[in-house]
């Protein structure tokens, strides 16, 4: 994985890089941080794994590999024993081939018993499709899979409506001064940075020393517009059963082509783009397969209301259903 699941390309400099298995030949990111996870259960290797999701880290490997991942409403799940990363956004959810595993692991983890979850009937599913910041910048091998998903659903029934999240163009300003993760992965290893630095990935070094000098009026400044824009969000969407939107906006780049720090820096942060929001949100989050086979993967992301994971998981199979039906 990912060197203290900071990154979202899963590339690791000291153990090797996963490559995700599409295209093999050429050599793809698998997606991080969970990296390992996801493509031992695209490979048969284990039929599940678990990640942490802190902006993402389990949805785009899922994404990337063709497979299903989960992200919980935080406080769902026990971090105890978890490296914190972003202790405001982190949470552990599962990867798997399918929502079915993904439930029943959702229900061991949270302390149930193991329970799956029914489909929910797609006829007449209210799902909202977000318009506008999710669909900037798509690759068109993603438009495209992500259309036809959204073609399938309706014609299983699914009422698919427009929504607008004008909040979400905000976040590129509200992040002008710096990210949660960033002010709170540095406060998280300001410690192990004095005893142990010439031992970090470079990458992930450079990211965590981005929160050295933030200040502590930024960072209060952004947990009270993460308040605001929830409400906000809250409010807009109440009359939904799940949000729609791609998980990530791109095919996985091929690992060649990732390059220094300053110059991947925009395209990490474009594949955190879309999953990252739920994690803002605080709301549970799940990525289904919904491309063609044989083509590049592309995920299809549900994201539900803040703590309604179970109401969520019962779509997300309905939709699962719909999705794996093509011929």
């Amino acid at each position: 994985m990912t060197e203290f699941a900071f990154s979202a390309f899963g590339v690791n400099p000291h153990y090797g890089t996963p490559l995700s298995p599409w295209d093999r030949a050429r050599g793809h990111i698998p997606g991080g941080s969970t990296s390992g996870g996801a493509v031992g259960v695209a490979d048969h290797m284990t039929p599940a794994a678990l990640g942490t999701d802190t902006g993402g880290s389990c949805r785009i490997p899922a994404a990337f590999c063709g497979i299903v991942g989960f992200r919980p409403t935080q406080g769902r799940i026990s971090r105890e024993g978890v490296l914190p990363l972003a202790p405001s956004l982190d949470s552990v959810g599962p990867l798997a081939m399918s929502v079915s595993c993904c439930a029943v692991l959702d229900s061991v983890l949270s302390g149930g018993p193991g329970d799956d979850e029914r489909p929910q009937p797609l006829v007449g599913l209210a799902i909202g499709v977000i318009e506008g910041y999710v669909d900037e910048s798509l690759d068109a091998s993603v438009a495209a899979a992500f259309a036809d998903a959204l073609t399938r659903l309706a014609k299983a029934g699914a009422k698919l409506m427009p929504v607008r999240l004008p909040e979400l163009a905000e976040l590129p300003q509200i992040y002008r001064n710096g990210s949660i993760v960033e002010f709170e992965a540095f406060a998280v290893h300001r410690a192990r940075l004095r005893a142990s630095t010439a031992q970090y990935d470079p990458w992930v070094l450079a990211r965590i020393e981005a929160g050295r000098e933030k200040s502590a009026a930024d960072y209060i400044d952004l947990l009270g517009h993460r308040t605001r824009v929830r409400g906000a969000v809250d409010a807009r969407t109440r009359s939904f059963d799940a949000l729609a939107l791609p998980t990530v906006p791109i095919a996985p780049p091929a690992l060649s082509e990732l390059g220094d720090f300053a110059s991947s820096r925009a395209l990490n942060a474009l594949i955190l783009r879309n999953t990252a929001i739920a994690n803002f949100l605080d709301r549970p989050a799940i990525s289904i397969p919904c491309h063609a086979p044989g083509g590049a993967p592309v995920g299809f992301m549900l994201m539900g209301e803040t703590g309604l994971d179970r109401r969520l998981l019962a779509a997300a199979r309905g939709a699962e259903e719909a999705l794996r039906g093509r011929p």
